[in-house]
């Protein structure tokens, strides 16, 4: 119903375009497909366009007998042989979109375990994300996973596949389960036999596959990318053009603001467990990353580090102030202000990060304290310079159209950038930045309250940056 509202709404500014010479007549060779939206004629007034087409849709949707089904539905994998780490079998969630040949898979993202003290522990007290067991039979998609437009206006369309993360090993292992083997670490090979699957569903006709993820998720699709695109050619799909979004997965393998032993997931630094997790979980990781430093795969799982080794155009999605990584890092913003020491750290932490993201072509960085966008409702509120994250995924895939299977960006039309990062030196300096509330009372905080909860000294902040402190508590309450 939505999508015949939105060619009607739309049917004029198409045509329009026709007239004008931008429309080809070669596209009516193509084979058929859902309507794709290009949003270049309401760009202006999104806003307001988008609450027509939904106050419209509901209006109308009286009409419908019959509700649409839009949930995505699990299906096990065939091969039995991969599993999850407890043995129980591997899946996926569909919904697929009869007509489209743009894919999206995406893979869950939820920390790791690196050894069997870890593991065991993890089994205990996180078994969702190593069991199948209680899974449940539909999941409803959010974020880029939604099939409304309003919340999804460019990949809503799409066929969608959720991968459940069971594997505890950043998608990468390559580990069975025997009795020698107490668990099973076959991440990279739950995504190989996903993809053979989603091939015999329609994948081998597909335009596009976008492969993305969050977190652990995220920095899966770092290390799986390009493995997705030569598993494609192999099975003589290398038209398909396969191409990432690594959402909060950039991690840095810096050295933590206080050093604690490697005892549990949460406080081992970020290398050390990497380090044990390669050797634990049999990883496999890109062959020319691998090459690149000399062997050392651990060196893969940072995205600053395996990104200039892909071949496969990928856009990364980071928060400047990632809480997974000040987490890893010892820094812990909960209970009595932070430490002058420690406000230190946080903001060289933001300098770090933005300087690893300088020669990334397509990314997208507010200076926000959060992990995790792509799949949040609130995922289209987030701005970086007057951009929105959407909108921004929107440029990058103009800047692609018909490029072919590569890595290369050309230069996206006028007015839709790629390269997005904010330039403010300190947590939740960007004003559309999630809310964020009190942890005992649940409250809403400003920014303001913020940073002084976090030990922020306005005197001495606003003499370093040289300007009167009410003029630095302005810019503060204004988010600039």
């Amino acid at each position: 119903m939505i999508r015949v509202l939105l060619v009607l709404l739309l049917l004029g500014s198409v045509e329009g375009r026709r007239v004008r010479g931008q429309r080809t007549q070669s596209r009516r060779t193509d084979t058929p497909e859902s309507f794709p939206l290009d949003f270049t004629a309401v760009e202006g007034n999104m806003d307001s366009f988008m609450t027509q087409v939904k106050n419209l849709a509901q209006s109308l949707y009286p009409c419908s007998t019959q509700k649409l089904d839009q949930e995505m539905k699990l299906q096990f994998l065939r091969n039995s042989s991969v599993t999850c780490n407890d043995g129980s079998p591997a899946g996926y969630y569909i919904k697929e979109s009869r007509g489209s040949r743009r894919w999206l898979m995406f893979l869950e993202g939820g920390w790791y375990c690196f050894s069997k003290h870890t593991c065991d522990s993890r089994y205990e007290t996180m078994r969702r994300l190593m069991s199948s067991s209680k899974w449940p039979p539909t999941r409803t998609g959010t974020g880029i996973l939604s099939p409304q437009p309003e919340e999804n206006p460019h990949w809503w369309n799409a066929n969608r596949v959720f991968v459940p993360y069971c594997s505890s090993d950043v998608w990468s292992g390559s580990s069975a389960k025997t009795d020698q083997n107490d668990y099973a670490f076959m991440g990279s090979q739950i995504i190989q036999e996903v993809i053979k699957e989603l091939v015999t569903k329609g994948l081998d006709s597909a335009k596009v596959l976008l492969l993305a993820g969050s977190s652990a998720g995220g920095t899966g699709v770092l290390l799986n990318v390009d493995r997705v695109s030569e598993l494609l050619k192999d099975l003589g799909h290398g038209s398909v053009q396969v191409r990432g979004l690594a959402d909060s997965g950039w991690f840095l393998d810096n050295k933590q603001y206080r050093c604690s032993d490697c005892i549990d997931t949460i406080s081992c630094a970020p290398t050390d467990a990497i380090k044990r997790g390669v050797r634990y979980w049999r990883s496999v990781v890109p062959v020319r990353c691998s090459e690149a430093h000399g062997g050392e795969d651990w060196n893969c799982f940072f995205g600053y580090k395996v990104h200039p080794t892909l071949k496969m155009p990928v856009f990364v999605v980071q928060w400047l102030f990632d809480e997974a990584q000040l987490t890893v890092d010892n820094v812990h913003l909960t209970g009595q202000p932070v430490q002058e020491s420690q406000w230190r750290y946080i903001q060289n932490l933001g300098s770090e990060l933005r300087n690893t993201l300088k020669n990334v072509p397509a990314m997208f960085a507010p200076a926000c304290l959060s992990h995790e966008i792509i799949t949040r409702s609130y995922w289209m509120d987030i701005h970086v310079k007057g951009t929105s994250l959407p909108r921004a995924l929107q440029c990058w895939d103009r800047s692609l159209r018909n490029h072919g299977n590569g890595s290369s960006v050309q230069a996206p039309p006028r007015g839709c950038p790629l390269h997005l990062i904010d330039s403010c030196p300190w947590p939740h300096c960007n004003p559309t930045c999630p809310t964020i509330r009190e942890q005992l009372t649940g409250q809403e905080m400003s920014v303001v309250q913020f940073l002084t909860h976090l030990g922020f000294d306005v005197q001495r902040m606003a003499q370093q940056q040289g300007m009167e402190p009410n003029k630095l508590l302005g810019m503060l309450s204004n988010g600039t």
